[in-house]
């Protein structure tokens, strides 16, 4: 494979210079490729330059110029590599200057992992207006909340008028529906102004059922090898993988480079197949930190089968990525909070035994059995800092997989949602919250997708079968009931009100209080390995005691069930430190979070910890050690 010119950006693509624009095509099968200018009258024969490429000047086109190409004579494709796609996946190809945008963030130095607190937005629903000039106009509310990085759902260009952006076809475009590229670039612009770094949900598993032109190009670029729930895999070590690789690789870069992105988070890794010496998610790695010139970034995956290989340095042996979700604690947390048990959470109790495993180990399944799969889950996690694991209670996947859409809050007491709520954001992972989650949003988060008729029925019916793992979603009246992905009204209701941050003041104040408690506290901020020990008080309840000599240990006791007495108290996490007591420092009851008052949690009597509640305490000295 020849490399490409040096002066390019990028190895394939439409590239402007100051004679024209530098097209340059993988295409291993066509004899002949032409760009097609949108002129129509323009059609310029490009060079063949070995392992499939073809490029050349054209100096009629020039930023702006919209293009398509042309292989053997045949019909106008877009261009794999565009980075705009004006009219859609279908439409014609745009040219842009990505150096053109006048960029106000030279002093920034990125995101790494210690400290962040995540935010999953998807831009469409994140306001009224479903734009990224809307979205930038939140962030800095977003940073006074205490949130550190906003973690986009998938931007690459889809057909249709909305959708959650996993069935992407156009890697390199922002999609349309949200703006223009420069728009996206004036968001993440504004978003470091304000301290808030940006990392991109990409797909690199699949690509999209429509507006996928790449086997136009290649048939090389998927493979039927491997087993894949969304169409077929990706080829990353089969014949003709190279140029597959360089344009995954270049597209990880692209988004790092152009964009100034904060780091990526990997779909379903799990169905990112890869026999080769070095797997294409190690190679990501390294060339995301390249692309990042010396910008801190950070790297999150989602990985179903838990397989810590994916946050192993790698120089031993693992695939250098920075994070990983933690499926186990969210449906530990769902259990708890609903009751809920069947289908994926099935192998889950939500009792405080959990929890205690989970704030220390990150995993619950390391390699037990688990009897939904049927087979033994999960890898040991010993030696990982507590922050690789991203703990939540919410997100897209997890919210939509119900009959309608409903967030946590509304499945549960507000007392328990409370007490989770406490636990997940000062657990010592990285705590990721769903858009709205943090003022107790109304709108519920559906599953939407505007596909063209018959595969919109194909969708309907596939969403519709996945939900009939949960035994009352497969009752037919409930099967009458779901949404309709491909109903508007289905994205409109899934669309946040902001003005529910002052409607829902108390859910609102408890995050809040809790971010800065969490930044501001030493402790809490340290995120230390080994720094935490716990302890089961009954089924529902349980102490975490957070070690630190020089700032004072911290205790957080949680009840997620009804009140309860401990006298006597033979547990030693309990004992404050020597010449101190117990005081308050925050309670999930206060009234000014919607609860009913605070008890004293120690007396005479022995402890008491009211019904689903979350109490944290520090040491404050003793002024009669006789007490």
């Amino acid at each position: 494979m020849r490399a490409p010119r040096a002066s390019r950006r990028l190895p394939v693509g439409a590239e402007l210079t100051g004679r024209g624009v530098d097209f340059r095509v993988w295409a291993p099968r066509a004899r002949r490729v032409e760009v097609v200018l949108d002129d129509g009258a323009t059609a310029v024969a490009l060079t063949p330059e070995g392992g499939g490429y073809h490029g050349g000047l054209v100096e009629a086109a020039t930023r702006g110029t919209h293009y398509r190409f042309r292989l053997d004579g045949g019909r106008l494709l877009p261009d794999p590599a565009s980075r705009f796609q004006p009219q859609g996946p279908h439409g014609p190809s745009q040219v842009v200057d990505p150096s053109a945008f006048p960029w106000t963030d030279a002093g920034w130095r990125g995101v790494g992992l210690a400290g962040q607190v995540l935010y999953e937005m998807h831009v469409g629903t994140f306001t009224r207006e479903g734009t990224w000039e809307a979205a930038t106009r939140e962030l800095r509310e977003l940073a006074r909340a205490g949130i550190t990085v906003v973690e986009l759902m998938p931007v690459a260009e889809f057909p249709g008028r909305f959708g959650w952006g996993y069935d992407g076809v156009d890697l390199f475009a922002p999609t349309r529906l949200y703006g223009e590229p420069d728009d996206f670039r004036r968001f993440v612009d504004r978003a470091h102004a304000v301290g808030l770094g940006v990392v991109l949900d990409v797909v690199y598993n699949h690509v999209g059922p429509d507006g996928s032109y790449l086997q136009e190009f290649s048939a090389t670029y998927f493979t039927d090898r491997y087993p894949n729930e969304w169409g077929e895999a990706v080829n990353f070590d089969g014949e003709g993988s190279g140029p597959v690789r360089e344009f995954v690789l270049a597209n990880a870069a692209c988004w790092i480079d152009e964009y100034h992105l904060d780091g990526l988070r990997l779909d379903a890794t799990q169905q990112i197949y890869d026999a080769s010496p070095e797997h294409i998610l190690a190679a990501l790695s390294r060339r995301v930190r390249v692309a990042a010139q010396g910008r801190a970034t950070l790297l999150i995956a989602e990985n179903e089968p838990q397989d810590v290989r994916l946050v192993q340095p790698l120089e031993a042996g693992g695939y250098g990525l920075d994070a990983v979700w933690n499926d186990d604690f969210h449906h530990a947390a769902v259990v708890a909070l609903t009751g809920l048990t069947a289908a994926y959470y099935s192998d889950y109790r939500g009792t405080a035994q959990e929890f205690v495993s989970a704030m220390k180990r990150g995993f619950l399944y390391q390699g037990q059995r688990y009897r939904w799969q049927k087979k033994r889950r999960g890898t040991p996690t010993l030696g990982l800092p507590p922050a690789t694991f991203v703990t939540f209670i919410q997100n897209h996947d997890q919210i939509a997989n119900s009959a309608n859409g409903y967030r946590r809050h509304l499945l549960t007491s507000p007392g328990r949602y409370r007490a989770m709520t406490v636990l997940m954001l000062l657990g010592p992972g990285t705590p990721m919250l769903f858009q709205g989650q943090e003022f107790g949003a109304s709108a519920p988060f559906l599953y939407f997708a505007d596909h063209e008729p018959d595969l919109a029925r194909l969708v309907r019916r596939g969403r519709a079968e996945f939900l009939r793992q949960f035994p009352a979603l497969a009752a037919p009246e409930m099967q009458r009931r779901l949404s309709d992905p491909a109903d508007p009204a289905t994205f409109e209701q899934s669309k946040l009100d902001l003005s529910e941050r002052e409607r829902h003041a108390e859910t609102y104040a408890l995050h809040r209080d809790l971010l800065a408690l969490r930044r501001e506290d030493a402790v809490f901020a340290s995120q230390r390995a080994g720094g935490l020990d716990g302890a089961v008080l009954s089924r529902e309840a349980f102490v975490l005691r957070y070690f630190d000599g020089a700032q004072g240990d911290r205790l957080l006791l949680v009840n997620l069930g009804r009140e309860l007495s401990i006298d006597p108290a033979p547990e030693p996490l309990l004992a404050p430190p020597g010449g101190a007591h117990w005081e308050l420092r925050l309670s999930s009851d206060d009234p000014r979070y919607g609860g009913f008052g605070t008890a004293p949690i120690e007396g005479d009597e022995g402890w008491h910890l009211a019904a689903e509640s979350a109490i944290v305490l520090r040491p404050a000295p003793d002024t009669d050690p006789d007490a």
